[in-house]
């Protein structure tokens, strides 16, 4: 399929979505004076729950709100309204966004009131949520807190507005639109004879629309998915007052178009397209289904053209963008290499009588700093891997996490320790797993267990090789350096039984690992941080304990090494 032919699926897209009677019965809730249900207020803001046939709506409603438009950063939220309801939108690539200031200030004074609205809606139910004008916008950023849930076995919900106002900047949008999941989930209807869409505080590309826009005229409907061509409409709609604004009567409106569509009234002039037709005239019959031009209006209609091109170029952009996409096959054979010099790193340091662990840390020999390039590579490709997983779709996301779970556990068995190694370097930092761990890591460590309680896949031992195996605990030398810390302030820790009892919980952790034969016989090289700590260590400890005996034969480590070591 060609790319004009692509684009036209806005054309086929609106007559579905018109004749569902979705949009009937969305507004048919929003203008529901049913006194049975109960209306919820709270601060400016008012809200319905409809329970029926199987169905929940919830309808937001704002009263007396004058819509100031600014934008607020997400760090600012935080930092100064304690919000951070939105922090799991951001990403490496996405630190921070804005959202308009005055409508996240509504929804942080009714914030207690919708988090219990959230734990009551009935998940067992599809769900609407709506709201016209401000109200959509409160809709808006309610389905927002719904999505972090979405792919966990919960139910997507459906946002529907009508007439809103937008709600973010470019990066909340690209926040939202990570995940085709997630930005399926709003459906934005919009009237070219209402301006509240169209209010953007100048400069207007300040915000960024998200979700798909259903345009709609008295005689016709058409969606855009694109958030440029979306923002490029709004704004020239807003430019171009000729045909004037007015209140818009949605329930008017979406009757009328439901009409059509289901008796056919209309039908999409142009729909018959080959690949000889043009990216721009597809465009052309999008506008004038937008704007509900007739023949002899399209004719009177100067600006048509003029924004038939822009939006023809920002379609071409927007398909290119879609195809350079964070592809992981693309640069595996890269990483595949890198994990190669890595395994040839850990050799080189052995052959100098230490484990690259500890090599590492020390950063002396240029192999080392070799090596930190490596890693960084390493990490940033799987960084955007697990990220590109976490946005997939529930059952493609399940997919795609089994066919690179093999080699995303020994890229976390391998270059974790390294990143552990640089967060204890300089002798000050402690708590690498709650102050330090890359989320991505705990994500990859996530799959693994998921996988093994799939499989009923229990730790045996494996006594195959253990000179080549990964230390099974990636956050193993995390532990050896607490332990080490612990050793050198028992001196004066006040809670000398705590520290104690600490360390003789890594003691019996460590010996369980090794009579599963789970952590690389490299620890016991003469130099290594873990001979470190041992030695600090074995004077307090019990010498008649399983790990004192291991470690008081030094030919145990070669027994091990092979394999052949029996533990009692």
């Amino acid at each position: 399929m060609n790319l004009a032919q692509s684009f036209s699926s806005g054309i086929v897209l609106a007559p579905f979505v018109t004749s569902s009677g979705l949009l009937l019965k969305t507004w048919d809730a929003i203008s529901s004076r049913d006194e049975d249900v109960v209306s919820h207020v709270g601060n400016r803001l008012f809200w319905k729950v409809f329970e029926e046939q199987g169905l929940t709506v919830v309808v937001f409603e704002v009263k007396n709100f004058d819509l100031q438009h600014n934008l607020v950063s997400s760090s600012y939220l935080k930092e100064n309204n304690n919000f951070h309801r939105f922090e799991f939108l951001r990403a490496k690539k996405i630190p921070d966004f804005s959202v308009d200031g005055s409508t996240v200030s509504l929804f942080i004074d009714n914030l207690q009131k919708l988090d219990e609205l959230k734990s009551e809606i009935n998940s067992s139910n599809p769900l609407i949520v709506t709201g016209h004008g401000v109200g959509g916008a409160i809709a808006s950023l309610f389905t927002v807190l719904l999505l972090e849930s979405v792919g966990s076995g919960k139910k997507r919900p459906l946002c529907i507005t009508f007439g809103s106002p937008l709600v973010g900047d470019k990066k909340f949008q690209e926040a939202i639109s990570r995940s085709s999941t997630w930005s399926s989930c709003f459906i934005h209807v919009v009237s070219y004879k209402n301006s509240l869409p169209k209010e953007l505080n100048p400069p207007p590309r300040d915000y960024m629309p998200f979700g798909t826009f259903l345009f709609c005229s008295d005689t016709s409907s058409t969606c855009f998915e694109n958030p440029e061509s979306v923002l490029e409409l709004l704004v020239s709609s807003t430019n171009d007052q000729s045909q004037g604004f007015e209140a818009t009567d949605y329930g008017k409106l979406v009757k009328n178009l439901y009409r059509k569509a289901i008796c056919k009234d209309f039908t999409s002039r142009g729909l018959n397209l080959t690949h000889s037709t043009s990216l721009n005239a597809c465009i052309y019959l999008q506008l004038c289904a937008a704007l509900g031009l007739t023949s002899d209006m399209q004719l009177q209609h100067q600006n048509i053209n003029a924004l038939a091109a822009k939006l023809e170029k920002l379609e071409n952009k927007f398909m290119y963008q879609k195809k350079e996409k964070f592809d992981p096959s693309k640069k595996l054979n890269v990483m595949k290499i890198d994990m190669a010099k890595l395994e040839w790193y850990k050799k080189h340091c052995k052959g100098q009588g230490n484990g690259y662990y500890d090599c590492f840390k020390k950063a002396i020999s240029t192999a080392d700093q070799d090596a930190v390039q490596w890693q960084k590579n390493l990490r940033n490709y799987w960084s955007d891997m697990v990220e590109e997983a976490e946005m997939k779709p529930q059952t493609e996301a399940a997919a795609f996490r089994i066919r690179w779970l093999y080699a995303g556990t020994n890229y976390r068995r391998m270059v974790e320790p390294l990143d552990i190694a640089e967060y204890y370097a300089n002798g000050r930092r402690k708590d690498y797993v709650a102050k330090g761990r890359s989320r991505h890591y705990e994500v990859l460590e996530k799959w693994l267990e998921a996988d093994k309680k799939e499989k009923g896949d229990s730790n045996s031992n494996n006594r195959k090789n253990v000179e080549l195996i990964l230390t099974i605990d990636s956050c193993f030398w995390a532990r050896v350096e607490e332990a080490l810390i612990l050793c050198g302030e028992l001196e004066s820790f006040k809670e000398k039984e705590e520290a104690k009892g600490k360390l003789l919980e890594f003691e019996n952790y460590v010996y369980e690992s090794l009579k599963k034969y789970e952590v690389s016989p490299e620890i016991f090289l003469k130099e290594s941080s873990y001979m470190s700590w041992w030695n600090k260590y074995k004077g307090m400890a019990d010498n008649s304990g399983g790990l004192a005996n291991f470690m008081r034969n030094p030919l145990h480590f070669d027994q091990y090494t092979k394999g052949n070591f029996s533990f009692p």
